[in-house]
């Protein structure tokens, strides 16, 4: 830059991608190619249809030769949009923030340097710690998958420093004894960092964060391992020089799942699920075969593939063939009074499985047709033929079917389970079933609205608007059921994820090691009015259909803990109604 006598708006032009500014980057483009100007274009990734421009004028100006001393650089997010082309003619570097806490901490606190660090009092210099230290929790708790975050966020060390920007206008200038810790945690948690967060839980979790480490106790010595009640230790060191933090990020423990204020079972449940992705792959890249293939064995391989996928195809369609539910003459046996909200539910699953076992039959059996040279391949059928070798799920199954990660031989046990639960179910069709496992519905949210429908017929002067489903946890399993629930309904088919419920105590308690999920007794689902305080001995925990969480939330329930809330949101505590095996 020295050399060539970079200046802004002369020689150097930066252009941030966005709508309209297309225009602008091909006229700096054209300057820069000509005159030798260095060009910046950033987030080529927000504008794929661009790009494909892009690349013709690159490859116009490779024909002209440009002047020697012109320099394209591009930023972008990781994107399939971006040309090859592009790609290949590119020096391409990544940034990526390095794995571990303790190496996040080190690089975020990099960002301050010594000579302007020292030159801040006491208090932020401590509050300055907390946020590289908040900040490392935030990048380093995507790793734990679903159980830190039901959604990815791009979170990056401009925000760490736009934050300390905030801290340093918000304080230098205040005469105030009192720190604004409400003021500062809702700039951080809402503005910073809140603002790349679209989830309510995730936000929940973020402001817990903030509640814990942006207090008073900050500025001498607090604990930074949230809720670890003597497992581990680790505080904030007392405000001194630039070379004290430094030691004290060396001496930190090494790394647990504590530090998040997670159960240390965490770390078994993302290495497990390393090693599935790992596998999984392994498994797609095998291959298929073919007569090309060297040693002549590739013909076995693909006849063996295919009498797999056919033998298989055989079993489903014998099991699946005969499931039909009469949900018309059903609706005809009833009167217009005898239906009620259970009753509607009770149709409208009946209606969804029946659609799931009709393209069933339909693929299957043109497959079968296929197989024996009846019928044309067409590459739906060569995708399902392809699906029951590997043994996952087909495309249209998932998309008429539940939410599922079962494996497809899983899948098919727990379908059975789901047609049983509703063959019961049809055969009385004015009750519902003592114990309704909420697990093996298509939509749980909607028997859980027909609570509330119920309660508001019998309580006429309630809206439905305002009521809400609040969840008792009994003792009795399911076999210990004798009679249906006085009020709601009782259901089963619950799992809690990051911590276990204690029977004797009737609270949520501490997972046991190695336990990852623990099947909950029976829950007694009432509806009420909404409650306008929340009680501080109740977790609102979240209950979702699969344990990839995103996009598969049910309903909010309310568990009783004799710790704070805070530590099973911070835990990533929840409720999965399908764990994705049999317990």
């Amino acid at each position: 830059r020295k050399i060539i006598q970079l200046q802004a708006n002369a020689n150097y032009h930066n252009v941030a991608m966005g709508q309209g500014q297309d225009v602008v980057a091909m006229l700096k483009l054209d300057l820069g190619h000509k005159e030798g100007h260095w060009v910046m274009l950033q987030n080529i990734h927000l504008m794929p249809g661009w790009c494909v421009e892009l690349e013709k004028r690159l490859d116009a100006f490779a024909a002209e030769n440009s002047h020697p001393v012109f320099r394209l650089f591009l930023s972008a997010d990781p994107s399939t949009g971006i040309p090859i082309g592009i790609l290949e003619r590119s020096i391409k570097l990544t940034n990526e923030p390095p794995q571990g806490l303790s190496a996040n901490l080190r690089r975020s606190f990099a960002l301050f340097s010594k000579d302007d660090f020292e030159e801040r009092d006491s208090r932020i210099k401590a509050i300055i710690f907390g946020l590289c230290h908040f900040h490392s929790l935030m990048i380093e708790r995507k790793k734990f998958g679903p159980l830190g975050y039901n959604m990815k966020y791009p979170f990056s060390s401009g925000d760490l420093r736009d934050s300390a920007s905030v801290l340093y206008n918000y304080l230098e200038g205040s005469t105030s004894v009192k720190l604004p810790w409400e003021d500062l945690r809702y700039i951080f948690g809402e503005i910073m960092y809140g603002g790349h967060i679209v989830d309510d839980w995730d936000r929940e979790m973020c402001k817990r964060y903030l509640h814990y480490f942006m207090q008073d106790d900050l500025l001498d010595e607090q604990e930074m391992v949230p809720y670890a009640e003597g497992k581990m230790s680790w505080k904030s060191p007392v405000p001194g020089p630039h070379e004290k933090y430094l030691e004290h990020i060396e001496a930190m423990p090494p790394e647990s799942p504590l530090f998040f204020g997670m159960h240390p079972n965490a770390e078994i449940g993302f290495r497990t699920v390393q090693c599935r992705r790992l596998f999984g792959t392994l498994q797609s890249l095998q291959p298929r075969g073919g007569p090309g293939e060297a040693g002549g064995g590739g013909g076995g391989a693909e006849a063996s593939s295919a009498g797999q996928a056919e033998e298989l195809c055989g079993e489903i369609l014998d099991e699946v063939r005969d499931v039909r539910f009469q949900t018309e003459e059903a609706s005809r046996t009833l009167g217009d009074e005898e239906k009620g909200p259970y009753q509607f539910v009770l149709l409208q699953e009946c209606d969804c499985m029946n659609g799931l076992v009709r393209e069933m039959v339909r693929g299957l059996g043109e497959l079968q047709l296929g197989f024996r040279g009846e019928l044309t391949m067409s590459e739906q059928m060569e995708q399902l033929a392809d699906a029951l070798h590997l043994e996952t799920l087909p495309t249209w199954w998932v998309k008429l079917g539940f939410p599922s990660t079962r494996p497809l031989r899983s899948w098919l046990v727990n379908l059975k389970e789901r047609c049983a639960q509703l063959e019961d179910w049809i055969t009385e069709l004015l009750t519902i079933p003592k114990v309704v496992d909420l697990a093996k519905l298509f939509s749980p949210q909607s028997f859980l609205t027909a609570i509330k429908q119920v309660y508001c017929q019998q309580n006429q002067q309630v809206e439905l608007d305002k009521l809400q489903v609040f969840t008792e946890v009994t003792k009795r399993d399911v076999k210990q059921v004798d009679t249906a629930a006085r009020e709601g309904a009782f259901v089963t088919g619950t799992y809690l994820e990051g911590a276990r419920w204690d029977l004797n105590a009737n609270s949520l308690e501490d997972s046991k090691p190695k336990e990852m999920f623990m099947r909950m007794p029976v829950i007694n689902c009432k509806a009420g009015l909404q409650l306008e305080r929340e009680d501080k001995n109740v977790y609102i925990c979240p209950t979702y259909c699969v344990p990839t969480r995103s996009g598969y939330f049910v309903f909010a329930a309310q568990l009783r803990t004799k710790q704070p809330p805070a530590k099973w949101v911070l835990a990533g505590v929840a409720l999965i109604l399908d764990i994705g095996y049999n317990q």
